[in-house]
């Protein structure tokens, strides 16, 4: 498989490169990492800022190539992360522009590219998280209305979001894995409830959210009733597929950092921290190279990441949990400092092994999609 870039690809970057560096000085001071109404309106400001550009539909409207230098050039230049705007550019988004129809296309891409709507992720519930087609928020068809009740948990962003991407069950009798619905809920509808959690960093990205009786068009479904599991795959693959490019970039400079830090404070002395931090770099090469084969065979397929995406997801979440156990012996003491920002990064790496499917999830995926294994019992 070619991992090389075309001639176009390499003048994008360079275009690219030019913008960023141009424009990221002026922008206002960050909010604090804690205040997600605040990161709200920094992170759509910013998304409002490349769509000006015209560079933001590079989500869903560029290749996947295209999509990989974007991200991997955004993270170098140290340009603000999708932040509160993660499900909807790189979840629902997708997932709209590649199952949805013209009218849901027209309505809901725009919105997002420009920043005027934020999502969340409404796929978790208490009794359906590693299993999520096991899922039992309930939607029950009224007419042209589906009436939903039920409750998830984990809802990424909802307190600071407009929309939701909700899986459902709307025929309680089929296989579990058959009779999902994959709908737009309104966050503002009546009915809906949001209860923030906070997380060990003190961070509220998440919620619990409960459904009582909420009333949702049917011209609000992806994709065809009782058909969502197949829609949610798409989902997923985004998620677990080109959503993580930045995020190699960023370890990958972090580790540069460290390895910094540890050269000025005398542990670089240590010649196991000096062989732990080398296999971690190469790790950390090796997943960049993943990410291309994955992207370069999604641009094959066209451009929905494959199950490729698993094997990535599965590495990376254990490499990331790696690289900040590493931090914390480079730093010693300084490492307990819950204001410190490696410090809460290394406490958001422990989420990576459970968060967008399991390791455990992972390695079903890699055995029985890609190894061929038989299924478990």
């Amino acid at each position: 498989m070619d991992l090389s870039y075309t001639a176009q690809e390499e003048d994008f970057r360079a275009r690219l490169r030019d913008w960023l560096a141009d424009v990221l000085p002026k922008l206002p001071e960050r909010p604090d990492p804690l205040d997600w109404p605040g990161r709200r309106a920094y992170d759509t400001g910013w998304q409002r800022t490349l769509y000006d550009a015209g560079y933001a539909d590079v989500h869903w409207e560029a290749s996947p190539t295209l999509r990989m230098i974007f991200l991997e050039e955004s993270e170098r230049a140290g340009a603000p992360y999708v932040g509160a705007n993660f499900v909807g550019l790189l979840h629902a988004g997708p997932t709209i522009a590649a199952e949805g129809t013209p009218e849901q296309r027209a309505r809901w891409l725009a919105p997002i590219l420009r920043g005027d709507e934020v999502w969340c992720q409404g796929f978790s519930e208490p009794d359906a998280g590693s299993d999520l087609a096991a899922l039992r928020t309930r939607a029950r068809r009224d007419g042209d209305h589906y009436v939903v009740s039920g409750s998830k948990v984990w809802t990424s962003h909802a307190e600071v979001a407009d929309w939701c991407e909700l899986l459902v069950r709307t025929d309680p009798e089929a296989p579990k894995h058959r009779g999902i619905s994959w709908l737009a809920l309104p966050m503002d509808a009546p009915g809906v409830t949001v209860r923030p959690l906070r997380t060990l960093a003190g961070s509220t990205e998440f919620a619990e959210v409960f459904l009582d009786e909420v009333r949702v068009p049917v011209a609000n479904r992806v994709g065809a009733e009782d058909d969502g599991w197949r829609v949610t795959m798409v989902t997923l693959s985004f998620e677990r597929g080109t959503a993580f490019v930045g995020e190699v970039v960023a370890c990958r400079r972090v580790l540069g950092e460290l390895a910094r830090e540890a050269r000025a404070n005398g542990r670089w002395d240590d010649a196991v921290l000096r062989r732990r931090l080398g296999r971690l770099s190469a790790e950390f090469q090796a997943l960049w190279r993943l990410t291309q084969w994955n992207v370069s065979e999604a641009q094959r397929t066209g451009g929905v990441p494959g199950v490729g995406g698993s094997v990535f997801k599965l590495r990376y979440s254990h490499a990331r949990q790696e690289l900040y156990d590493a931090a914390a012996e480079v730093l010693g003491d300084a490492a307990l400092d819950l204001e410190s920002p490696w410090t809460r990064e290394r406490l958001s790496s422990l989420s990576y092994t459970i968060a967008a499917g399991t390791s455990q999830i992972q390695r079903n995926i890699v055995a029985e999609r890609i190894l061929g294994l038989p299924k478990g019992r």
